[in-house]
Order: C-alpha cells, then sequence, then structure tokens
C-alpha cells in the first residue's frame, strides 16, 4: 500500500497541461518553454528540482515572474542540452516506441523521468523529452508485417534496411520481429500504431490525463468489419461509428473514483470469429473539488428507503446506451433563455453533508450536477437536441425531465415547476422544456442540470467548454 501510495504521488507529479509546439532560441541550455497554466512550482515539481534552484538560474526573485511562452533553464540535468518538451502518453504507446520515435536514448529517458521498469509506462502521464541538437523527431509509423523481414519493410519504404535500423536502434537487418513498430522521417500513413494488435489500426484517449468527474473520448480506428468494445476502469464501453470512419467510445469517471491507475482495454471480434485485446493502465488524475456548506433538508427526503430506490430508477433509465446520436457540435446552457440573471449557485463535484431538520440524521454526499440561480417560473432550454423519457415528479429531485442525446450520454433536470414536454417527444437544441421551481430537496427554487455520460454523472461545465466528441 505504501509503494502504490508512493508510486501514484510521483505519477501525480507529472501531470501538466498539455503541451504546445515549443521552440528555443539557441544557447546552452537545457531550456524550457512556460505553456498556459505552468507555475515555476509546478515546473519544479515535474522536473524534481528545487523551486530555489529553479529561482536562482534563472534570475527569478518574484514567482509570479512567468508567461507562457518564456524560456526558463533547467538546472542540475546533467548531459541535456537545447530544448525539453513534454510527451503525453496515449493509448497504444509504449516505452520502447516513444524512446524510438524521440531519438532519446534510452538511459537519458530513464534518468529524466525517473524511471525504473517499462511498466510504469501510463497513459496519461507526461514524459521529459529533451529535443537533442541534431536529432530528428520521428513521425511516420510502420510495422515489420507477419513473415517480413526488415529489409522487406525498409523497400516498402522506400529506404535502405541500415538506415532504418540506425533509427530504431536495431543491431541489423536481422534484429526485428513480427508486428514491431519501427519510425522513419516523413509524413505517417494509416499503419498499425505502436504495440497494438493488428486488428487496430490507431487508437487514442481525448483530454488526458482524465480527471475524477471527466469524460473520456476512446476512438478507435480498425480494419473493416470489426467490432469493438472494452473496459474503462469497471465500466464496459459501447463504440460507435463516426462519420470519419472512426468508432467512438463516451465513458464518464466518477467524482467519487479515488485518483489512480486504472485499466483500459479494448476488444476486437473479426469477421472470421477470432478475437484480439489489448490493455494498458491508465491515470485518473484528482478533480480537486470543493467541500461545501452542510444543508438543512426535510429528513424524509435523505433517510436512504427514499433515496435509493429513487438513484435506482434513474440509474436504470440513464444506462440505455442509444445508437441514434442527436446531438450535433457542442451543448449550451440550459439556463440560456434567462442568462442575464443566472448564476452558478453549485458546481459540480461539491462534496456536501446533508442534515435532517430537527434530527440527527446526517448522509455525507456530493453535489452530482450543476445549479443555476433563478427563480419560479424561468425557462429551461434544452441544452442540445434528444429524446424525451422522463417529465414527471419525484419525490427527491421533485419535478423531473430526463433527455436522452443518445450514443450514451442524457441530461437531467430537477426541481421543475412546470413541464412543456412530454415522454417521447424529440427536442431540438435550444427549446423550452419547462420552468424552474423548488419542488423535490431544495433549499430555494433553482434549476439543477445533470449529465450522465454511459452510467455516470460528469461535470456539466465540461459540456459547455469542449465539443464532444
Amino acid at each position: 500500500m505504501i509503494k502504490h501510495t508512493f508510486l501514484l504521488l510521483i505519477l501525480l507529479s507529472l501531470l501538466m497541461p498539455p503541451p504546445q509546439p515549443a521552440y528555443a532560441q539557441s544557447g546552452d541550455g537545457p531550456v524550457y518553454i512556460v505553456q498556459p497554466g505552468d507555475s515555476l512550482s509546478s515546473i519544479a515539481v515535474f522536473f524534481n528540482i528545487n523551486l530555489a534552484d529553479l529561482m536562482a538560474a534563472n534570475n527569478i526573485t518574484d514567482p509570479n515572474q512567468l508567461g507562457a511562452g518564456q524560456q526558463i533553464i533547467i538546472p542540475g540535468l546533467d548531459g541535456v542540452s537545447g530544448v525539453i518538451n513534454t510527451q503525453l502518453v496515449n493509448f497504444g504507446d509504449s516505452f520502447r516506441s516513444l524512446t524510438r520515435r524521440s531519438q532519446v536514448p534510452l538511459s537519458l529517458f530513464k534518468k529524466l523521468n525517473h524511471i525504473i521498469s517499462p511498466s510504469e509506462f501510463y497513459v496519461g502521464v507526461n514524459m521529459i523529452v529533451p529535443v537533442q541538437e541534431g536529432s530528428r523527431n520521428l513521425t511516420k509509423r510502420m510495422a515489420v508485417g507477419m513473415g517480413e523481414s526488415l529489409l522487406e519493410t525498409a523497400i516498402k519504404q522506400n529506404m535502405d534496411v541500415w538506415t532504418l535500423a540506425h533509427y530504431n536502434n536495431l543491431q541489423g537487418s536481422w534484429d526485428s520481429m513480427t508486428g514491431d513498430t519501427l519510425f522513419a522521417p516523413g509524413e505517417n500513413s494509416e499503419q498499425k500504431t505502436s504495440g497494438l494488435p493488428s486488428a487496430f489500426i490507431s487508437a487514442e484517449i481525448r483530454d488526458l490525463p482524465i480527471k475524477q468527474g471527466g469524460t473520456g473520448v476512446i476512438k478507435v480506428k480498425s480494419i473493416p468489419n470489426v467490432t469493438l468494445d472494452g473496459v474503462l476502469v469497471d465500466h464496459a464501453l459501447h463504440f460507435f461509428p463516426a462519420e470519419d470512419g472512426t468508432q467512438i467510445a463516451l465513458q464518464g469517471v466518477h467524482a467519487l473514483l479515488p485518483p489512480g491507475i486504472y485499466p483500459l482495454r479494448l476488444n476486437a471480434a473479426l469477421p472470421d470469429g477470432s478475437k484480439q485485446s489489448y490493455e494498458q493502465y491508465i491515470l485518473i488524475a484528482p478533480g480537486n473539488y470543493l467541500t461545501g456548506e452542510s444543508l438543512v433538508v426535510d429528513p424524509a427526503l435523505i433517510d436512504p428507503a427514499v433515496t435509493d430506490p429513487e438513484q435506482k430508477q434513474l440509474e436504470g433509465i440513464t444506462a440505455p446506451p442509444t445508437p441514434t446520436k442527436y446531438w450535433q457540435g457542442g451543448f449550451t446552457s440550459p439556463a440560456i433563455a434567462y442568462a442575464d440573471s443566472t448564476f452558478y449557485t453549485s458546481v459540480y463535484g461539491t462534496r456536501r453533508t446533508y442534515l435532517g431538520q430537527g434530527t440527527d440524521l446526517s448522509i455525507d454526499w456530493w453535489h452530482t450536477g450543476l445549479d443555476f440561480g433563478g427563480g419560479t417560473g424561468f425557462p429551461i432550454s434544452a441544452p442540445a437536441s434528444g429524446k424525451v423519457v422522463v417529465a414527471e415528479n419525484w419525490t427527491v429531485r421533485g419535478g423531473t425531465t430526463v433527455i436522452d442525446h443518445g450514443w450514451g450520454v442524457y441530461s437531467g433536470f430537477w426541481h421543475q415547476s412546470k413541464f412543456y414536454v412530454q415522454v417521447g417527444d424529440i427536442v431540438e437544441q435550444g427549446q423550452i422544456i419547462g420552468e424552474v421551481g423548488g419542488t423535490g430537496r431544495v433549499t430555494g427554487p433553482h434549476l439543477h442540470w445533470e449529465l450522465w455520460a454511459n452510467g455516470i454523472q460528469v461535470n456539466p461545465l465540461d459540456w459547455l467548454i469542449n465539443e464532444y466528441p
């Protein structure tokens, strides 16, 4: 347990915002280009150096004197010069493929990233990758086919075998194996990605690292007529065809799931009845959610005998992944029709305690959606197109409408005073579906919006800021 906790702390210290392309002026280095969201403290933790040493090396007296695009020297990295970039480990990346692609010596890569074993290579972790002077980042990917020699692979790529062996740190034309992923300069083509079985052309997880309460977007391109499924953490993935020929699964990560390392497995069923699978561990990062004030409510509305059946009912309604994708583009606020008069009264993920008025009953829980201010009668609009699957009064949630947007994505709206839609209606984005109220378990009238992705409540703000999938 202690070892696992120590490893987790090291991995979490490697988390940084996804890097942007960075170029440094010539100099002694090593030089890191400051990215949006960086601080001197986070940079010091990332490179495992002392904050005071970092400030001294760059003649910085005020830790707030830092801006995106600024070049700073990273002290204490012996044997490293030039620009230091970071690369995020994605699904299918391997320890060997990243070192080959970046042309960084294995010993230096292990030293910079404090890696003891390739088994520590997790999806969602940023790795330090120095850009060595005179080196080339290799972007063209290829795989050694079944029964194929390195010479044959080189000829197919219009290369000589010794150059290909040199780029990939191979001893010679004999030093390769079937399925080995190789790299060379040039444009990438649709070749199988690093380490994945032959049924997968590519696989990618968006917006890494996935955080508590986040929505994982798993995008896979396979050979024709392949059926995909899989598991993220302990939830079965459901894949749907996208317009670009890929298959996409959307999976929420629970806000109470402890940060750490969890399995991500993809399965492919081929037309001949055979199956192929690939599993890799993925890092789930903290959501850094707040702790709110305790709320005093009617004790009957926090009694598990009342709340549990209603919760189970909601889970059953939001579980089926409808194959029709009703929405297009981004989601809009359900309070957009009265946006000038509203504000967030409570955000997603906030830890809170419910106290039964006049009793000793106390329930620790968390806020599963996003609350908007506004009084009774304010209009509620559909954040995206979909099909109404619930429009009725519930005990805890009061006036309740649930919209199925397709692909396992559902919106829920609680505490309504009026309904303007009924079960079976197809609604368009922006259509008024009801009115704000103070029904159910509330301390005052407001709109509570909840968003589900494959059976898990996720942060609605993510869906207002980003376009999915």
